[in-house]
């Protein structure tokens, strides 16, 4: 998956002068720099855009079905319209990715949101959630996408939604793999150009402004 070229050339923009910053702090204090391979991979300028492109990929947490369950989930909730969707921009890797470095409080919650939907599935379907047909999906997930709010006859409260919170953790870890790629900032509006021209300034006199 490509990344949007603004963001990649700022992190490694941004990695570069954090290097350079630290060098120079080194050489006043007599220390020396961090050898190559204590460095950072973006210290280093490496790209990790193309890792998730690259045809021999592997997920780094997900195993093989809770990644491809991922990809069907992914491609349901923003599907390709006349411009590419979710599973076209790869978010699935983008989320693999993501996962592998963060808390462990927040795999598992990643995670228990992939296993109540596969639970679901087969407690409605008899099957798990990537193998069921798609009208099945799709009536699966529009009964988890809705929170059940408390009831306008009765006025009693209604408690926990669990399958609304496990169906939002999931959709906004989807939005917002796909809404950092380049297919999604596209569809946002980023025409890929870094800048934009000669920025101008304010041609009002000093104090004339109200």
């Amino acid at each position: 998956m490509k990344r949007r070229e603004l963001l990649r050339g700022a992190a490694v923009t941004g990695a570069a002068a954090a290097l350079s910053v630290s060098v120079a702090a080194g050489q006043k204090s007599g220390q020396s720099a961090p050898p190559p391979d204590e460095l950072t991979p973006a210290q280093r300028g490496v790209d990790a855009s193309k890792d998730l492109a690259s045809p021999n990929w592997k997920p780094l947490f997900l195993d093989e079905h809770q990644n491809e369950t991922l990809v069907v989930l992914s491609d349901l909730i923003i599907p390709a319209t006349e411009t590419p969707g979710a599973k076209d921009a790869l978010a699935n890797r983008y989320i693999d990715l993501v996962l592998a470095a963060e808390a462990s409080d927040r795999q598992r919650a990643f995670l228990n949101s992939l296993a109540y939907l596969d639970g679901e599935s087969i407690h409605r379907y008899k099957n798990a959630f990537r193998y069921l047909a798609r009208e099945d999906q799709d009536d699966l997930l529009h009964s988890l996408a809705y929170s059940k709010g408390a009831s306008g006859w009765t006025g009693e409260a209604a408690g926990p939604d669990t399958g609304h919170g496990h169906f939002e953790n999931l959709k906004q870890r989807i939005m917002f793999a796909y809404y950092s790629s380049e297919i999604g900032t596209r569809e946002l509006g980023w025409d890929g150009n870094v800048m934009h021209g000669v920025y101008q300034g304010c041609d009002h006199e000093e104090g004339s402004h109200k």
